[in-house]
């Protein structure tokens, strides 16, 4: 009787374990295009990979969940970032 009680806890804890590594796999939301991308950091069209950079780190420091901020928020400014980043080469 003793071990089908080990049981059941492994395979509790198996299943909070396989649920939180679910709910880490979030997928990055998808920025359409450069001028999303531009309108969520809150640069100019002519803005230079530096802009980009300096814009990512001061939304992200308003918007991290760190900071009482948003995780989806925090997602979407960094896809933006990536996104301008790549084509900026």
């Amino acid at each position: 009787m003793k071990w089908l009680f080990v049981l059941l806890v492994i395979w509790a804890a198996w299943q909070l374990l396989g649920k939180r590594r679910a709910k880490k796999t979030l997928v990055r939301p998808a920025i359409a295009d450069e001028v999303e991308a531009r309108q969520v950091l809150g640069i100019s069209r002519d803005a230079n990979a530096d802009a980009v950079r300096a814009a990512h780190r001061r939304l992200v420091a308003q918007v991290h969940p760190d900071r009482g901020g948003s995780a989806e928020l925090t997602r979407r400014v960094n896809a933006a970032r990536d996104l301008l980043l790549e084509r900026l080469g």
